[in-house]
């Protein structure tokens, strides 16, 4: 009896694990069925996408053929997210009349609101998607709810807000620096100044706040700005900035005075030097080397001699060089009281094989 039992219960257990493996056989079958034909049907909405994009740059409107089959496709949602996705995506492709047309397609099947129903969505990707989306098809009506993301917690947010801001407003949209409070990105900030094509006359008090700001990623970006646009009259304040407590902002400040070209910017490098740490000093006498000064020579043949640093060494002795200074560059190197690392930092900066 207790056999028979046994053989009962070990079918009854074989019985089940078969019965569980057709289960997830089928399963799979289903689920491999069902991912075959959503590929299926996304190539034939990409096909007739890709065709309604490219007759609309192609054609004039009263050339192009009839869209009765893509208009009856425009009533899915999910067609009509994927056809915002190409629509941005082919925007930045093309320029000029093509980026036009590309927009009016946009426009014409009112695909803002799917744009738009993104902003009201709890995951970070989707929300910056959407502002991306919105900026890169010129909704300028869209920047009051895209400036409320200025302050969202997400980097991934906020930094599409912040470049929608200054891409469709222009130097105006740079207002949210007067409060950043976040670091931005050396990408970002490139970005930024990419969009900011000119600077109203009156805009150089904002300018002169930035210089001040406590958040030292906005004094950076700031320099690069004044750099670009070579603001000249910032001379002065940024000379101050070669104090600030920051040595990337000192560095950012000796680079944006060289781009400024003033006839006493050497010599007030000179004053500083003594006083900057060891990278911001090293910047300055690169500074020098590309200035060519006469006025440096001192400085960097002391700085060759004396300071301990054999980065600063490498290049002091690069920039005498630069300075045409050769023959002392090669009096130095065989002079016996001089020893072997700096001469071999002289043999490198005369370009010679060690």
């Amino acid at each position: 009896m207790g056999e028979i039992t046994s053989v009962h219960f070990f079918v009854l257990v074989l019985s089940g694990i078969l019965l569980l493996v057709v289960v997830l056989i089928i399963g799979v079958l289903l689920y491999g069925f069902f991912q075959y034909r959503k590929s299926v049907r996304l190539s034939g909405w990409l096909e007739n996408i890709n065709q309604r994009i490219s007759e609309a740059i192609v054609y004039d409107e009263q050339e192009q053929p009839d869209h009765h089959a893509f208009e009856q496709l425009t009533g899915n949602s999910s067609f009509r997210n994927l056809f915002l996705q190409k629509l941005v995506d082919s925007e930045k492709k093309f320029s000029g009349m093509a980026k036009d047309k590309i927009r009016d397609l946009f426009n014409r099947y009112g695909l803002r609101h799917e744009a738009e129903q993104k902003l009201d969505r709890k995951k970070a990707f989707l929300i910056a998607a959407g502002i991306q989306e919105l900026t890169v098809m010129d909704s300028r009506d869209a920047l009051p709810g895209i400036s409320g993301f200025l302050l969202h917690p997400s980097p991934q947010v906020y930094q599409e807000a912040q470049y929608a801001m200054v891409s469709l407003k222009g130097f105006e949209g740079l207002n949210f620096l007067n409060t950043a409070k976040e670091k931005i990105s050396e990408w970002q900030q490139l970005r930024l100044l990419f969009s900011v094509a000119t600077i109203p006359e009156n805009s150089l008090p904002a300018v002169r706040s930035w210089l001040m700001s406590s958040n030292d990623s906005v004094v950076v970006f700031t320099l690069k700005l004044i750099r670009k646009f070579q603001l000249l009259s910032f001379y002065p304040e940024v000379t101050g900035l070669l104090v600030h407590p920051s040595s990337e902002v000192r560095i950012r400040a000796v680079q944006t005075l060289v781009s400024l070209e003033n006839p006493s910017t050497m010599t007030d490098f000179t004053e500083v030097y003594p006083h900057q740490p060891s990278e911001v000093q090293s910047e300055i006498i690169r500074a020098m080397k590309v200035s060519k000064d006469k006025n440096t020579t001192e400085l960097l043949k002391k700085e060759l001699s004396e300071n301990p640093a054999s980065g600063l060494k490498v290049h002091a002795a690069e920039a005498l060089f630069s300075l045409g200074h050769h023959e002392y560059l090669v009096q130095l190197m065989r002079n016996e009281a001089t020893s072997d690392e700096l001469v071999q930092i002289v043999k490198y900066a005369l370009q010679e094989k060690i």
